[in-house]
């Protein structure tokens, strides 16, 4: 039967962030990674409360149906709890959490998820993505509006529609079951891995292998080395059919640290109707509510967004092609105030432009054409007449003309 093998959680604060709002939880036979939100006094501690309840539900299940059951219940309770901690702490208003949560029951795993945190699988060589992002950017995915590619880049990519936190009392889960079998890796992260290392990064460095920690320690120093512009979690979980070597709990990131303040205990939840939106914005926040008509205006907003992009490109694109256009007047204007001799015919001519042509078109015509035959000339006036002789002025060109009669041989 399968098992689990070996486990790591690794977690860094990242180049830019002051704190690490990350919590991860590398248990027994669950696994979690919660990235918290709320600004420097909130996502910390919102992380950090629900790695600790959800580590309550790192225990011995009959069945997998029980198992996810479990993981749905804990994460409700720690969305009570989060929600308790801002009625005592008003300061922590508007604080949340995503939660991604993973646990083993031999051939199976159940799995829990909220936000934008992900859960990978590594089989056969290749990595595929097992949770779906709750952000706005993958529902104009899903709905067609917009490509993958487009996710990537998209200005409102960090726009979360669901997490654990102050706002909503039943949140939506996505909870699954889900085959396993030795020789899987598993992989739960933050978005401070899945946002800046792409995919085929990542399953170069599964491809590389090695013990769980090792990978874990790749996978973060992938993340620094891209610019880490947030905290990054990381927790491996290997299935194998040999005894685990690791057999005590490991916490890492903001739970790990005691709390400023204790959070409260579930019975002393109050009763209290929680509004559907936040009231008021919370630094550093990236949650809007999961509102049918935010995601419409949200929604709107995005398609003016793109009619705006259209209409800038597609006017400096016109104002690219007058410029063009416009210099290619002028320069024209300019080459008819040029004049040269040359022949024409046999004979010697006066032409106006320069001796330069874009490409099937000429830019000189003749002006006027002499009776001076190119043969009456002497071999050394016929030859530069043939190579073009330049004249500043139409007067100029007339000085020359006189010049190459003046110098015909006699008959």
């Amino acid at each position: 039967m399968a098992r689990v093998s070996d486990s790591a959680a690794v977690s860094h604060v990242g180049r830019i962030r002051s704190n690490n709002q990350d919590s991860g939880l590398a248990g027994i036979g669950l696994f979690v990674v919660a990235d918290g939100m709320g600004g420097h006094a909130g996502g910390d501690v919102a992380s950090a409360i629900a790695i600790t309840r959800m580590a309550e539900a790192d225990q011995v299940y009959s069945t997998p149906q029980e198992a996810e059951f479990a993981l749905q219940a804990a994460l409700v309770a720690a969305n009570a709890l989060l929600a308790e901690t801002v009625f005592e702490h008003t300061e922590l208003t508007g604080m949340g959490t995503t939660v991604s949560a993973l646990a083993v029951l031999g051939d199976e795993v159940a799995i829990a998820h909220i936000g934008d945190s992900r859960i990978y699988l590594y089989r056969d060589g290749d990595v595929s993505q097992i949770t779906i992002d709750h952000t706005f950017v993958q529902r104009l995915v899903d709905s067609g509006r917009i490509t993958e590619e487009e996710a990537a880049v998209h200005p409102r990519r960090s726009v979360l529609m669901r997490v654990l936190g102050d706002v909503d009392s039943a949140p939506e889960i996505d909870t699954s079951i889900l085959a396993t079998r030795p020789g899987d890796r598993w992989l739960i992260c933050s978005d401070g891995l899945s946002g800046v290392v792409s995919l085929d990064q990542i399953r170069a460095e599964f491809a590389m292998g090695g013990r769980a920690h090792d990978l874990a320690q790749r996978l973060v120093k992938d993340s620094l080395d891209a610019g880490a512009p947030d905290n990054v979690t990381v927790v491996i979980v290997d299935i194998g059919e040999t005894a685990p070597l690791r057999t005590d709990p490991l916490i890492v990131g903001s739970a790990a640290s005691p709390l400023s303040f204790a959070a409260p205990e579930p019975q002393r939840v109050r009763s209290m109707r929680l509004p559907p939106f936040r009231l008021h914005p919370v630094r550093e926040s990236h949650f809007e509510p999961d509102s049918q008509d935010y995601l419409d205006e949200l929604i709107e907003e995005d398609r003016r967004r793109v009619t705006r992009r259209r209409v800038v490109w597609l006017a400096s694109i016109i104002a690219l092609v007058v410029a063009i256009v416009l210099a290619c007047v002028v320069a024209y204007q300019w080459t008819q105030t040029r004049y040269f001799v040359g022949s024409e015919s046999g004979t010697v001519a006066i032409y106006r432009g320069v001796q330069q042509t874009l490409g099937p078109i000429a830019l000189s015509e003749v002006y006027k054409k002499t009776d001076i035959a190119l043969a009456d000339l002497k071999p050394y006036d016929q030859k530069i007449v043939e190579a073009t002789i330049s004249a500043g002025s139409l007067s100029e060109a007339r000085e020359i003309v006189t010049r190459l009669e003046a110098s015909r041989v006699p008959e």
